[in-house]
């Protein structure tokens, strides 16, 4: 009899123990405590990137129970089921998409509120000076608060297109821009909805407060083909021309093409240059134009398990065999390297001096854990910057193949997504998969600033985005360009 009346009560004992994790008390406060936490009144709350696991933001304090989701505002949980071809509102990706949705409103509204943003109180220009004078502060620290201080005071500006055809661009969204070296020159890359890209040039010469007005040259070029990699390349004189990297289609293979940026200059109607050439390179992930003399009119291509060198006035070509696939690559401009960054994580560099016979053509070597997707040597050559596909950033020092800094934050898990590096102005900027563009102190890391996207966050909307120290030409002001969907936004320097 006491046997039986044992077992049926364990049950109810079992019971007992899981209902803990399903008690309410104290969630609300929980909840209210952490909904009046303001993510952009302190300088820490722009470090925190926006939450991508399935938990929610009361995460830490509510259980997370395999299977279920807790809804804050309901206070309760409520049961995931699998999201195959149903229209079950609760999976894991619509509850991701709906926390990141709610944060990127909430800083937009917070950014729009303010009209001259500042990253915590007594922090400004004068006071920062005053500091310096009175010896509070090292030049390393000066440096770093200063262009604190202008990063965070940038404002969203929506940038106005002119065109001959205004159509033009009203349905092909951004998919890449990239500044020349004057910055006065945007190089554009569109998706077009039927297929392939379009891509032209945008003069920056108007971008000017308070009208920030740009002029896209009439003649923009269709290719239905996906573009790879796309740099600025110095032939005839500085980036005189641009060089694409085209991916395969059907019968028609890979290719890199070389086009005179005057081809997208209406100048002269009658006389319109043709393609410069095209060289039959099947698969290439990226390319670099070279400005070494010791490796002049040349470019690089990396491929799958190879590299190749190409001048474009000879038509010779060094090749180098990888283990892996090159998804970066930079020259030096003193040294005759070559950088590379591979699939398999590695970093080497390619001796240009040494031909491809031979052995210990790989100068320098270094190992990210995950792929390398961006890698910018700074002025000096002394140090390398890249990132990876782990999300990881980290400055390298070339002398010592030793990590010195690295840089937190930064949010990706397998695209190929640029760094930018501007040492004239100190900061490091990057677009995280989240959509979010972040940006760095060069010197010690500091996350200076997280800048929500303008557009509802997807992985077909993450951002591309050109910095530069004179936007618009020599008499430009400091500032970010950032082109999502069909607009383009500025955010200059007050």
């Amino acid at each position: 009899m006491h046997k039986t009346n044992w077992k049926s009560r364990r049950p109810g004992r079992r019971s007992q123990r899981q209902n803990p994790w399903f008690r309410q008390h104290g969630s609300n406060e929980r909840c209210d405590t952490e909904a009046q936490q303001s993510p952009q009144d302190s300088g820490h709350s722009d470090e925190e990137a926006p939450s991508t696991s399935s938990s929610t933001t009361g995460s830490s304090s509510v259980p997370d129970l395999p299977g279920y989701y807790f809804d804050p505002e309901k206070n309760r949980y409520f049961r995931l089921l699998p999201g195959h071809n149903n229209c079950n509102p609760l999976t894991k990706e619509s509850i991701q998409q709906k926390e990141m949705e709610h944060r990127r409103l909430q800083l937009l509204e917070e950014e729009d509120k303010q009209k001259k943003k500042i990253t915590r109180m007594g922090f400004n220009a004068s006071s920062l000076i005053q500091k310096s004078k009175l010896g509070f502060l090292n030049v390393t620290s000066y440096c770093r608060l200063a262009h604190e201080l202008r990063v965070s005071c940038m404002q969203r500006k929506k940038v106005q297109i002119h065109s001959s055809d205004p159509s033009a661009l009203a349905n092909d969204r951004f998919n890449l821009i990239l500044a020349d070296t004057n910055s006065d020159r945007l190089f554009t890359v569109n998706d077009v909805r039927v297929g392939g890209s379009k891509y032209g040039i945008i003069s920056l010469r108007g971008l000017k407060p308070p009208t920030f007005k740009v002029h896209m040259h009439e003649n923009l070029y269709f290719t239905n083909r996906k573009v790879n990699s796309v740099c600025w390349a110095s032939l005839n004189h500085l980036d005189s021309h641009i060089l694409l990297c085209l991916m395969g289609i059907a019968e028609t293979p890979g290719c890199a093409t070389l086009l005179p940026a005057s081809l997208f200059v209406n100048s002269h109607p009658g006389d319109r240059p043709g393609m410069l050439c095209s060289f039959r390179i099947p698969g290439a992930w990226s390319c670099a134009w070279s400005l070494n003399i010791q490796a002049n009119n040349c470019f690089s291509t990396g491929l799958s398990r190879w590299v190749l060198v190409t001048n474009v006035v000879t038509g010779h070509r060094l090749s180098f065999g990888t283990s892996s696939d090159v998804l970066a690559q930079q020259f030096a401009l003193m040294a005759p390297l070559l950088f590379n960054g591979c699939r398999s994580g590695e970093i080497f560099a390619i001796d240009l001096r040494c031909r491809n016979q031979g052995k210990g053509w790989k100068a320098t070597r270094l190992f990210h854990d995950s792929a390398v997707t961006s890698v910018q040597i700074l002025q000096e050559e002394q140090c390398l910057m890249a990132s990876d596909m782990a999300g990881t950033i980290k400055l390298w020092d070339l002398r010592t193949t030793k990590c010195i800094r690295q840089y937190e934050g930064h949010v990706n898990e397998y695209a190929h997504l640029p760094l930018h590096v501007h040492e004239e102005e100190g900061i490091v900027v990057a677009v995280g998969q989240d959509c979010y563009t972040r940006i760095w102190s060069l010197h010690d890391a500091h996350l200076l600033r997280t800048i929500p996207s303008p557009h509802p966050t997807s992985r077909t909307n993450v951002p591309s985005v050109a910095f530069s120290s004179r936007l618009g030409g020599f008499r430009g002001a400091p500032g970010l360009l950032m082109a999502v969907q069909q607009d383009l936004y500025c955010f200059s320097y007050s």
